[in-house]
């Protein structure tokens, strides 16, 4: 007779253990150990075998389809349908792919739901398709209300306010929708599983449930998902593993930029960012971004420096200002905003010790314009001619770029992308350009200035000035 014991099972990475754990020890989840039983059969001599092992060759049912060549399967079936929003498009790689899942993420107060609304609304109002837009978290006078306000108001576009998953699947019977909008997968629910809703059992089956129906009816699907404090999707990981594509929606309460970034696409790359404005008549796209970090003054002042930082594979410039003034206290502040806060001291170091510049004895301020963060190091060199600026009051050469890494010999390292960033900045006007050495390809309408340390960048802007 079969002899049955039981493992614990973890619901986030797969672990078992024979024993209930209050914490997984593989992944360090909080009660994500589920119980089930596993089946031990017992064999006439006494010897166990696991189940789903047997000693004869395995028997399996009759496909409803033959498997096919990979040569022979219609591609079309997947192929790409636009938006209507070229920055969503840009980051999903050109399009919506039909039958794909997408997972929307991003902070409360972003403007996921708005953005989706919007997409909802330009979906609608292409062609004769058709969008539904299924929330369980507003009324649909509330969403109504939102789109009065966006001007999204479209025909093509259906609202239904409901939680219960079968509920919503009648509703894609009835509509038959080409895009399906679910705001949010942590508020559905699906009948006969147990747990609330958001928890555990219930978002997993939730979102398979959705992922089948996609795959089924070639019907794109986009989802709604929370985020823990920690920024990551509510919920268990396997949420992540089944949904196609994983978008993540940023920005600042402080600011009106909006980021949207691909953490995982099957069917793209997830180095592409989309950019987006948040107004009072809702989310509107920027298509060219760098406007928005510039101060747009005719004459550069004292202390300011623009570089060319990338985000993912799209360059951006971006103004970095420096302000350095007596100390107040007897020990100097750094503040900084915008940066890596490590690598600005560690730039003002070189400064002093490479090139002779008094910078422990003063207040350095550094932060960039229009609230735009860049962690990469290719501002090193921004930051270091910035704050040179600052000190001697003089300003750089009108329309110069800077970019290069700083190294803690003095010397300016190259930076990947270069040949990019300096066609993006000859695109918008920019005339002068101080780089790392090694750059052999010639930009239309830039002089390019090559120097290999940071004392050399200073020379070079000096001889401009002059």
């Amino acid at each position: 007779m079969a002899k049955q014991r039981t493992v614990h099972t973890c619901t986030e990475c797969g672990y078992s253990s024979p024993k209930w754990l209050g914490r997984c020890p593989e992944c360090g989840a909080w009660g994500t150990l589920e119980e089930s039983a596993a089946a031990v059969t017992s064999t006439a001599g006494g010897t166990k075998a696991r189940a789903g092992i047997s000693t004869g060759a395995p028997k399996g049912l009759a496909p409803a389809s033959p498997a096919q060549p990979i040569t022979k399967i219609n591609a079309s079936a997947a192929g790409r349908v636009t938006s209507g929003i070229s920055e969503l498009d840009r980051v999903l790689g050109g399009g919506v792919v039909l039958g794909s899942v997408v997972l929307l993420s991003g902070e409360p107060g972003v403007g996921k739901s708005t953005l989706l609304l919007e997409v909802a609304s330009r979906w609608a109002a292409t062609g004769d398709r058709t969008a539904l837009y299924v929330t369980a978290e507003e009324s649909a006078a509330q969403v109504r209300g939102r789109a009065e306000r966006t001007g999204g108001l479209n025909e093509n576009l259906y609202l239904a306010s409901e939680s219960n998953l079968d509920v919503v699947f009648g509703h894609v019977d009835q509509v038959k929708p080409s895009l399906l909008i679910v705001d949010s997968v942590q508020t559905m629910q699906a009948a006969g599983v147990e747990g609330v809703a958001g928890g555990v059992a219930q978002s997993r089956a939730v979102t398979a449930a959705l992922t089948a129906l996609a795959k089924t009816t070639n019907l794109p699907i986009l989802l709604v998902g929370h985020v823990t404090k920690d920024g990551n999707v509510a919920g268990p990981r396997v949420l992540e593993h089944l949904v196609d594509v994983v978008l993540a929606f940023e920005g600042d309460r402080q600011t009106s930029l909006r980021m949207l970034r691909g953490m995982k696409n099957r069917f793209g790359a997830t180095d592409e960012v989309g950019c987006f404005e948040q107004t009072s008549d809702g989310i509107r796209e920027v298509p060219d971004p760098s406007g928005l970090f510039l101060s747009h003054r005719g004459q550069t002042p004292d202390g300011s420096a623009v570089t060319v930082a990338m985000d993912g594979v799209r360059p951006i410039l971006a103004e970095v200002q420096a302000l350095t003034v007596d100390p107040v206290n007897k020990s100097p502040r750094r503040v900084v905003t915008g940066l890596d806060y490590n690598r600005v001291p560690m730039v003002l170091a070189v400064l002093q010790a490479r090139c002779g510049e008094r910078t422990n004895d003063q207040d350095a301020y550094v932060a960039t314009v229009g609230g735009v963060r860049i962690t990469e190091t290719g501002t090193d060199l921004a930051v270091a001619l910035a704050t040179w600026s600052s000190l001697h009051t003089t300003p750089l050469p009108p329309k110069t770029v800077v970019i290069g890494e700083v190294g803690l010999a003095g010397e300016v390292r190259r930076v990947p992308n270069l040949e990019r960033r300096l066609t993006e900045a000859a695109r918008l006007g920019y005339e002068n350009a101080i780089v790392p050495t090694g750059l052999t390809k010639k930009i239309p309408g830039m002089l390019v200035t090559q120097v290999g340390t940071v004392r050399e960048a200073i020379g070079a802007v000096d001889k401009q000035n002059a």
